[in-house]
């Protein structure tokens, strides 16, 4: 195993249709940790768009990933850029959209169930197991009687996108501080605010 190595994959669906939606917060996030590291995204066989660099000099080299597929089957990329780069689970994040949470929030966490999440599912039965990191990103919760899809397919709302520069900074921040110092440090700093 990799043992400095890091994937953070960012969910959400390929196009520029969906780029925008809550559902592709994740993704939204790999561009803020993308030009933190200053390189570019670029075409992986795994079938996903990677970005490799170092988290400061010296510092654990972190797989940015964003898979190609839809977002029900994100399994397939992560898992297979997993066995590319022989990164085990435990060295796996996964940041995603969160319904169960309010927007401008973020929440970490390892393994437990997926909330429903088709995303994080077909990651969990791709890798063989729940034991791997999520920053999760609180997207709110869909108005009135909105199905849940219809709101994660819907792009922010314009007070939203006031506060998402801010959101995706938070998330990117978790993610780093994840990596540097561990899942109850970045806990501590987050679920605290």
């Amino acid at each position: 195993m990799a043992s400095n190595t890091w994937i953070v994959a960012g969910l959400g669906n390929p196009g520029p249709g969906y780029a925008r939606n809550r559902h592709n917060v994740g993704q939204m996030v790999l561009n803020e940790l993308g030009t933190r590291l200053g390189g570019s995204f670029k075409s992986h066989k795994a079938n996903a768009q990677v970005l490799e660099g170092r988290l400061g000099i010296g510092g654990p080299r972190l797989i940015l990933a964003k898979p190609m597929t839809y977002m029900n089957l994100s399994g397939g990329p992560v898992a297979g850029l997993a066995r590319f780069f022989d990164v085990d689970p435990e060295h796996i994040i996964a940041i995603h959209d969160e319904i169960d949470i309010p927007f401008n929030t973020v929440k970490l966490k390892i393994g437990g169930g997926e909330g429903g999440h088709n995303g994080l599912r077909d990651i969990s039965k791709a890798l063989s197991t729940k034991e791997y990191y999520r920053v999760r990103v609180g997207v709110g919760r869909p108005p009135g009687r909105m199905e849940t899809a219809d709101f994660v397919l819907r792009d922010f709302g314009t007070t939203e996108r006031k506060e998402l520069p801010f959101l995706l900074a938070d998330a990117a921040d978790a993610a780093e501080l994840l990596v540097r110092e561990g899942l109850q440090a970045a806990q501590q700093k987050h679920h605290g605010a």
